[in-house]
């Protein structure tokens, strides 16, 4: 007890809101009675007041090539550019075939100044490992290239970035993406990991057509080592040892 006893409130209710992230909460609750049938009509006078993304900057043509694209998400018009921190761009190899997206950057990300790092990356590198793969060989980006203010991605953001994330993968076209993460789920098969895995879906594409498979994030296999499992299978459906 004699220990420093000292609590950083901020990391602390950010790691509370992450893990009930994962866990599948994604709204809010009060002590108060609400009339839920009146969400419509709160949508509908939302669309009025835009998520903090600039007019002319939602309205502008998304670049068209890779590099252009992956430039974009890290400056001044992107979604994130308001968020703390600074943007974490990609990694890996376009050709691979393969793409990975994580919700967002871990805390670790930002010290790193790259995606997966610390203790979830050493995980998630086992991981790859197992299916023959390193991060040379794949292709690795985020959903948000910013970690949120609050530890996860908002309604407010979510579809704009799930536009985006969309649009990336049409410019890398790969064959097989693995989405990582409920938020990464969610912009993709419009499902919660635990609702979404155990099935290829697909993306349409400008020129083909990619599958998505949808797993847990390292992040919370570290937290529920039961998982792993599951992983597993999604990594063998991922790479066509089961279908």
């Amino acid at each position: 007890m004699g220990a420093d006893q000292h609590l950083d409130l901020r990391a602390s209710i950010a790691s509370a809101l992450e893990w009930w992230s994962a866990a599948g909460v994604d709204c809010e609750i009060d002590d108060a009675p609400r009339d839920w049938l009146a969400h419509g009509r709160a949508v509908e006078a939302a669309v009025a007041a835009p998520s903090g993304l600039p007019e002319t900057a939602a309205a502008a043509p998304l670049p068209s090539t890779l590099a252009a694209f992956v430039a974009w998400r890290s400056g001044p018009a992107a979604p994130e550019a308001r968020w703390p921190g600074q943007p974490i761009g990609v990694q890996g190899d376009a050709a691979s075939g393969l793409m990975i997206v994580a919700d967002m950057p871990d805390r670790e990300d930002d010290r790193a100044g790259a995606l997966l790092s610390g203790q979830v990356g050493q995980l998630f590198d086992r991981m790859l490992a197992a299916i023959g793969r390193d991060r040379q060989s794949v292709y690795i980006a985020a959903l948000a290239a910013k970690r949120p203010p609050a530890g996860r991605v908002t309604d407010e953001t979510a579809d704009r970035l799930a536009e985006l994330l969309r649009h990336h993968i049409a410019l890398a076209a790969p064959t097989r993406v693995l989405a990582l993460g409920n938020a990464a789920s969610r912009a993709l098969t419009g499902l919660d990991v635990a609702h979404a895995r155990n099935a290829l879906r697909p993306i349409n594409q400008q020129e083909g057509k990619a599958m998505v498979v949808a797993s847990y994030h390292p992040r919370f296999l570290l937290e529920r080592p039961a998982a792993k499992a599951d992983a597993w299978r999604d990594l063998q459906l991922l790479t066509g040892e089961t279908e």
